[in-house]
């Protein structure tokens, strides 16, 4: 089954294994093939790639490398958010994802390979909540080459990240409180101390009422 479009809009057929495949011709003269489940599926991600093909973005072969690949996302993806967000993004591929993963080739990618680079970046001293950050951002650079059918699937989404922690909070008890105003009692900072039980402010918040 072929469904013919429009001059260099693509064509979409449905393969013998029963995935739908969508071609879309390049800038180059090359054609690129991508795959999904379904004929609306595949008719989605040849619009996009279709869109990001006339918007400048970057379309690339499948026999690419990971660094490749993550090196042509993170230019298409510095004119489209914050500076700051930009860098962050930047500093964590290149600091903790291309050193161990860099010349593997995009698309044998596996769970397992990021499984055991969260395991070391642990190991190595990385909180859980920068290895989560790193997941987050991975997650978003393969959704990103899914959607251009440069992956089969998102292999993000066959692991969980490492939980962030969140330390639980201590308060004072009504007795530790009383105490607390006791001995602070005609002491410079009285105010200050009475101002933190009664609103609950952080460190930062009271600090800036005694400049």
């Amino acid at each position: 089954m072929l469904k013919r479009r429009g001059n260099n809009e693509g064509s979409i057929t449905k393969r013998p294994d029963g995935l739908w495949e969508a071609r879309i011709t390049l800038d180059n003269g090359k054609r690129k093939s991508i795959y999904a489940k379904t004929r609306q599926e595949a008719a989605r991600r040849l619009a996009a790639a279709a869109r990001d093909r006339d918007n400048g973005a970057l379309i690339v072969a499948d026999k690419q490398t990971i660094e490749q690949y993550f090196t042509n996302w993170l230019a298409v993806m510095k004119a489209t958010i914050r500076p700051r967000t930009w860098e962050t993004y930047e500093s964590y591929i290149r600091l903790h994802f291309l050193p161990s993963l860099g010349r593997t080739m995009l698309t044998k990618l596996t769970a397992q390979h990021l499984q055991l680079l969260y395991a070391k970046k642990l190991e190595e001293g990385l909180t859980t909540t920068t290895v989560h950050h790193l997941h987050t951002i991975v997650h978003k650079a393969l959704s990103n080459a899914l959607r251009l059918g440069l992956v089969q699937r998102n292999v993000c989404d066959l692991i969980d990240p490492p939980r962030m922690l969140h330390h639980e909070m201590t308060t004072l008890s009504e007795e530790q409180a009383r105490l607390l105003l006791t001995t602070a009692s005609g002491k410079r900072l009285e105010a200050l101390y009475v101002l933190a039980l009664v609103t609950g402010m952080r460190e930062g918040e009271l600090l800036a009422q005694i400049r």
